[in-house]
């Protein structure tokens, strides 16, 4: 299929070309300048390239364009191979030769395997030089991981996964915010309601993130009844940032308990990093660059002895980049942590997945890290995410309103277990508890992926959890179902078309539509790589699904392999390509694809 639309291109982009000297204007135009579009209605045709970039250099009415394109490729010997060129309106349109396109995707697929869509039609690296780091989900280790850092976990990690699906070099790192007055909140909590009894996580039996993330909440409730509270917090920051001994071994042992608990769930939930950043680390470059700034005429001093930027030039006010005790910001650590990055590792990109209530930091970050005279400032994006709601409204850590990651996921397993069990899966699922956690996960990240990452959320977990419409599970069962087949047919020693074997013969309306759609997929994986943005692959993989169900309703595979085994054969190696597909492509939104189910 990609090869016929590179065909078709190069035949198109002649014909302009040998339009142009006919009419002695003096311009080329070159293929890259064609856009390749799907037409609304197949009957219109399967390739829609639309003339209206060339109506200037060419002095023509598109329309008039799309004849006299179609008139030229009608006498070119290359076209009767590809298929129908038409002029419809503004456009040149071609409908496929169907037995071409099927046999040029699926032997595609074949030989490419596991490098399907890594690859375009020539074999070459779409994205290949770019080098992208990815950071994400920059967790406080005053709490566990909640939905919200779900969401921004799920973005992360299948933005990383489909940016090397197009050949991108990427390196994930996550920030890890150990540091600040809200980590002294939970340390003050602590000493004041645990630590006279020798309790720790471990003695409590709880899980040693939400043990801290509970200190937290401790605080705040405390906080409501003392008003001195808030001032022990800041003075206790001030002790942390003097090098105390004994707030620094508190402090040591706080932030390794939250982070052994948040390091089980990424585990769990199939996310990783290259390199781990510590806000305790990087924060004294910040400062260093602060005043360094400051020195310079960059910054300027308030009267209080806090350290400001002036944000006119980008149409702001002002903002505070150190405190008059010269205690850091978010801003001062996200300055230093920058340089340390850029200096690891030379990206040609940095992605910043953090939610929308943040947008007004990055454009100072971005605005501070310029005048300080780093030019790949320039090349900083921030992927701005929409927020996952409570029907009930935001959650809010310090007061307990969140929905705890673990929980969420425990939750999720525990209704997949029951679905099995009441459709008496146990022994064909094999290991049920596995399963299921291989569906909570399909559920989740499906549901927190599928929505496009600017747009706001609701929490809603019975709507994903269905084994039925745009879900998650939806896709493991399709999967599964493919995997089914395949194994019944080798257990029936019924064998898969090599080739072109058979292709003439995928005549069927729902063979063609599916084999359009396998097409599509190295397409779609450039274009969610070049937006940063999921939500692309899984609406591909719904479609495909959707495609497959209709297929396997009306194109029998098993049924008439005695009868018709050469279509047999030709119909499982289109079911073979769709696993290829789906399973590809359900890793690049972190959804576990299931053989059994």
């Amino acid at each position: 299929m990609t090869n016929l639309k590179e065909q078709c291109s190069i035949i198109v982009a002649d014909a302009l070309n040998k339009f142009a000297t006919e009419n002695n204007l003096q311009t080329s135009i070159p293929i890259e300048n064609l856009v390749i579009e799907t037409p609304p209605n197949p009957e219109m045709g399967d390739v829609g390239i639309p003339m209206f970039p060339f109506a200037k250099v060419l002095r023509k009415a598109p329309p008039m364009i799309a004849e006299a394109v179609v008139a030229i490729v009608s006498k070119d010997e290359r076209s009767a191979s590809i298929g129908q060129f038409l002029a419809v309106g503004p456009y040149v349109n071609l409908k496929l030769n169907k037995v071409a396109a099927i046999s040029d995707t699926l032997v595609l697929i074949q030989n490419q395997g596991e490098k399907y869509g890594t690859l375009d039609s020539k074999g070459e690296v779409p994205l290949k030089g770019r080098r992208v780091m990815v950071e994400f989900s920059s967790p406080n280790t005053n709490k566990p991981l909640h939905l919200g850092h779900l969401r921004n976990d799920a973005l992360g990690e299948s933005i990383s996964r489909i940016l090397k699906e197009a050949g991108a070099e990427v390196y994930k790192v996550n920030i890890i915010n150990n540091r600040g007055v809200h980590i002294c909140k939970s340390m003050l909590a602590y000493q004041k309601f645990h630590q006279p009894k020798g309790e720790t996580p471990e003695s409590l039996n709880i899980k040693s993130d939400r043990f801290v993330g509970d200190c937290y909440v401790e605080f705040d409730k405390w906080n409501k009844q003392d008003s001195s509270a808030e001032t022990q917090a800041q003075e206790l920051l001030v002790k942390w940032e003097q090098g105390d001994k004994e707030v620094h071994e508190l402090w040591e042992t706080m932030n390794n308990w939250a982070i052994h608990g948040i390091q089980q769930t990424y585990k769990r939930t199939g996310v990783s990093f290259d390199k781990l950043y510590y806000e305790s680390d990087t924060y004294l470059k910040g400062k260093e660059e602060i005043l360094k700034g400051l020195e310079e005429g960059i910054f300027y001093k308030e009267e209080d002895g806090s350290v400001w930027v002036d944000l006119a030039e980008i149409g702001l006010d002002k903002k505070v980049l150190l405190r008059k005790d010269g205690t850091a910001l978010y801003m001062t650590q996200d300055i230093g942590t920058a340089i340390y990055r850029h200096k690891d590792w030379a990206f040609n990109q940095l992605v910043y997945v953090v939610g929308s209530e943040q947008q007004y930091h990055f454009k100072v970050l971005f605005y501070v890290l310029k005048k300080l005279g780093y030019q790949w400032a320039d090349q900083l994006y921030h992927l701005s995410y929409g927020m996952v709601n409570l029907p009930e409204g935001k959650m809010k850590s310090r007061e307990g309103t969140v929905v705890d990651a673990d929980d969420l996921i425990n939750s999720l397993r525990d209704g997949a277990l029951e679905e099995i069990a009441t459709k008496g899966r146990e022994e064909a699922v094999g290991n049920p508890n596995e399963v299921a956690e291989s569906i909570a996960l399909g559920a989740l990240h499906y549901y927190l992926l599928q929505t496009t990452p600017t747009k706001d959320m609701l929490f809603n977990p019975k709507e994903y959890l269905s084994f039925n419409g745009n879900t998650g599970p939806y896709l493991q069962y399709m999967g599964a179902r493919i995997c089914s087949i395949l194994k019944k047919a080798e257990e029936k020693g019924v064998s898969v078309a090599k080739g072109t074997d058979g292709a003439e013969l995928l005549s069927h309306e729902t063979e063609w539509e599916l084999i359009k759609i396998l097409g599509e997929y190295p397409k779609t994986v450039v274009k969610a790589a070049q937006d940063l943005d999921p939500s692309q692959v899984a609406t591909y993989l719904y479609n495909v699904a959707k495609s497959f169900s209709r297929f396997y309703h009306d194109c029998p595979a098993l049924g008439i392999a005695q009868e018709n085994p050469q279509l047999a054969s030709a119909r499982l190696a289109l079911i073979q390509a769709t696993r290829i597909v789906l399973k590809k492509g359900l890793n690049l939104i972190l959804v576990p694809f299931l053989e059994t189910m």
